[in-house]
C-alpha cells in the first residue's frame, strides 16, 4: 500500500526536472560535489538505487563510470530511457527494482548511491534491510552514500514558504516532528508523499545495525536553503563561491547538520 502511493506520486513525472527547479537546485549542486569527492578512480562500477530519472546516473556515466540505475517507479525508469535516447548517453543498465530486494550479485559494486529509498521507507526494519542490501552488493571496502531527509525539513519549509497557513500542512508538520512519519493524505503534490524524516542519531544507528561502517554525516544544503531568489544568485559565481565555501566549513558541524533538508551519510562495507 505504502509503495503503491509512492509509485502514484512519481507517476506525475516529478523527477523529470526537479533538481533544475529553484527549491532543489542547491541540493543537486551539493550532492554532485559530495559524490565527486568519493570517486576513487575514473572507471568505477556504480549502482544508483532509487535514482529517479537518472540525474546523477547520467552525470556519472558521462564521467566514464559504469552506472546501473534502479528505481521503484516505472515512470522514472521510462523517463531515464527517454533521456538516454535523446542525449545519446547509454547507462550500463536501467531497471525497475526495490531497494529492499536487489537483483544483483554479492560484492559487485565499488560505489552504491542510496539517495531516495531511505526516506520512502517508514518502517525501520525495511530501512535496515535496504542498507543491508546495499552492503551485500558492495565490494569489500566499497562505499555507500545514502541520503535522508531531516526530521525538521517540513518545519523549516513550512514556515519559509508559509505553508503553515494551511491547517492540513501544519498537522503534517506536527506529526513529522512527533513521529518522523510523513503521511500526506491530501491531494496537494507540494506536500510530498509517504516518507520518513530521520534524526541524525537514527541514521547513524541504522547504518551500524546493517553491518556497515559509519564514517560521517554531511549536510547537503546546510543553511543554504534560507537563500532567497536562488535561481538568480546561482548565476553569480562570486556569490556562489562564497556560499559553497561557507557550507563546506560547517557541513559536518553537529550543531547545524539537522537544519539541512537533506543529509548525506557516508559508510563503508567493512
Amino acid at each position: 500500500m505504502e509503495k503503491d502511493k509512492i509509485k502514484v506520486y512519481y507517476s506525475h513525472e516529478v523527477e523529470a526536472n526537479r533538481l533544475e527547479l529553484e527549491p532543489f537546485q542547491l541540493e543537486g549542486i551539493r550532492t554532485k560535489e559530495i559524490i565527486d569527492r568519493y570517486l576513487q578512480n575514473d572507471t568505477m562500477e556504480i549502482l544508483d538505487i532509487g535514482g529517479g530519472a537518472g540525474y546523477y546516473s547520467f552525470w556519472l556515466q558521462e564521467k566514464g563510470h559504469q552506472v546501473t540505475l534502479v528505481d521503484l517507479s516505472p515512470t522514472n525508469i521510462s523517463l531515464a530511457k527517454k533521456h538516454s535516447e535523446t542525449s545519446g548517453i547509454p547507462l550500463h543498465k536501467m531497471e525497475i527494482g526495490d531497494a529492499t530486494s536487489l537483483s544483483f550479485a554479492n560484492n559487485q559494486f565499488d560505489l552504491v548511491l542510496l539517495l531516495g529509498p531511505l526516506y520512502h521507507l517508514t518502517d525501520r526494519k525495511e530501512r535496515i534491510t535496504a542498507l543491508a542490501e546495499a552492503k551485500r552488493v558492495l565490494k569489500p571496502g566499497g562505499l555507500l552514500l545514502s541520503a535522508v531527509i531531516s526530521r525538521y525539513a517540513s518545519l523549516c519549509d513550512g514556515f519559509q514558504r508559509d505553508l503553515v497557513f494551511d491547517d492540513q500542512f501544519f498537522n503534517l508538520l506536527t506529526d513529522d516532528l512527533r513521529t518522523g512519519i510523513h503521511l500526506n493524505e491530501t491531494d496537494n503534490q507540494e506536500y510530498f508523499t509517504t516518507a520518513y524524516f530521520h534524526t541524525a542519531n537514527e541514521i547513524v544507528e541504522e547504518i551500524g545495525v546493517s553491518g556497515l561502517k559509519f564514517e560521517r554525516l554531511i549536510a547537503i544544503e546546510s543553511f543554504g536553503w534560507i537563500v532567497k531568489n536562488f535561481s538568480e544568485k546561482v548565476k553569480d559565481s562570486f556569490y556562489m563561491d562564497k556560499l559553497l565555501e561557507a557550507i563546506r566549513i560547517v557541513e559536518t558541524n553537529e550543531d547545524l547538520v539537522a537544519m539541512s533538508p537533506h543529509i548525506m551519510a557516508v559508510a563503508y562495507n567493512k
